[in-house]
């Protein structure tokens, strides 16, 4: 089954299609960053990947390159950056290009032209309460117009195995009068959501109303449950072996395609007044002393719990000035590779750039279990 992913950053969303192994293969990907291209072709050399503003991008050139026309693309993914929100306006061509498009009507061209029988577009939760909730009712009247049925739902990563509370929100159309599947849980987290009027968007587990008790769920993957056969280092520090074998099954999972090497575990060098900061450092910023920072979010110089999910993982994880990243019990903020655990990627997952960009597209991806789980639903369309 044919994938295009749009705004592809890295690949993490795409990748989890592939990892089902139901057959999704992916066969484009198009983002603006040269650096975020570059890490999806390196996982993905036989696909055709494009650096580009997706709206200089002719699809009869495209379609042409990849030997794909209409109806012969399965599915469609991707996330329009949410900066594009307040230009929509109601769907105006369907013309093979319009310089006017915003980059949310790019990509319903993508589903126009290519006529895939499935796409599932995935974004930030705020867009649930952008403009009042006006804004996604207009990108789902969008493709009504163009013949498809849609359905939106937010959707938790911890509620997947992903050991992370990221909740992104997820809309998947199909030809109009196909089903719409999302995916059942398998872990058992319950956490705070985003305030949306009507509760049933948000898809939670299943509950036994019997005994009000998850249906066969695993325990929620924590922090620790991820990160813990990882070499302890210190500030400025970096291991290149595995010290030990892995403790569980999430760790034989991001370890599974890897031998002895070990890449990405660098920790930030602390300047001597941060790590001071970090020695005081606990749930959030109030647990440093009086004085010692002058400002900052309350989530700022704080520490992960070991035992549960972490936090939203950001592009600055790595700086404990920025966001909630202070390993739970070391004293440094998380290391790309401790980032890249924590978004579901496997250890073997290349990475290319520096590592201040690494960490950026890191923070920036799709957990790739997250996509894993909605491509199982996907497939069940299939």
């Amino acid at each position: 089954m044919k994938v295009l992913d749009l705004f592809c950053g890295t690949g993490g969303f795409s990748h989890g299609f592939e990892l089902t192994e139901l057959g999704f293969e992916t066969v484009f990907g198009i983002d603006v960053l040269p650096i975020a291209t570059q890490t999806f072709n390196a996982n993905r050399p036989n696909s055709l990947s494009v650096c580009s503003d997706i709206r200089k991008v002719r699809r009869s050139e495209l379609s042409d390159q990849l030997k794909l026309k209409r109806g012969m693309v399965d599915v469609i993914v991707g996330g329009p950056p949410c900066q594009g929100f307040s230009s929509i306006r109601p769907f105006r061509s369907s013309n093979d290009d319009d310089p006017r498009n915003s980059l949310f009507e790019e990509y319903a061209s993508f589903v126009n032209y290519f006529r895939p029988p499935v796409f599932v577009l995935e974004n930030v939760v705020g867009l649930a309460t952008h403009k009042d909730g006006s804004t996604v009712a207009m990108m789902e009247e969008c493709f009504k117009s163009l013949g498809y049925d849609t359905q939106w739902r937010i959707l938790n990563a911890a509620n997947y195995g992903v050991p992370q509370k990221r909740e992104r929100l997820i809309m998947i159309g199909v030809e109009r009068g196909g089903r719409i599947e999302f995916p059942d849980t398998t872990h058992n987290f319950s956490g705070a959501t985003i305030s949306v009027k009507d509760k049933r968007r948000v898809h939670a587990p299943t509950y036994d109303l019997f005994n009000m008790k998850e249906k066969g769920l695993k325990p929620a993957v924590s922090v620790m449950d991820a990160i813990s056969d990882l070499p302890p280092i210190q500030s400025g520090e970096e291991a290149k072996r595995y010290t030990e074998s892995p403790r569980n099954e999430y760790q034989k999972l991001m370890r599974r395609d890897v031998k002895d090497e070990l890449s990405l575990h660098l920790a930030t060098a602390h300047s001597k007044k941060m790590l001071e900061i970090i020695k005081h450092s606990g749930k959030n910023i109030n647990c440093i002393p009086k004085g010692m920072v002058t400002s900052g979010f309350s989530s700022c110089y704080s520490r992960l719990d070991a035992d549960e999910p972490a936090v939203t993982i950001t592009v600055n994880f790595v700086h404990p000035a920025s966001n909630r990243c202070i390993h739970p019990v070391q004293n440094r903020a998380l290391t790309p590779r401790e980032g890249a655990r924590l978004q579901s990627f496997d250890d073997s997952y290349v990475f290319c750039g520096n590592r201040s960009q690494i960490t950026k597209q890191i923070g920036n991806a799709v957990p790739p279990l997250l996509g894993k789980a909605i491509a199982g639903s996907i497939a069940k369309l299939f």
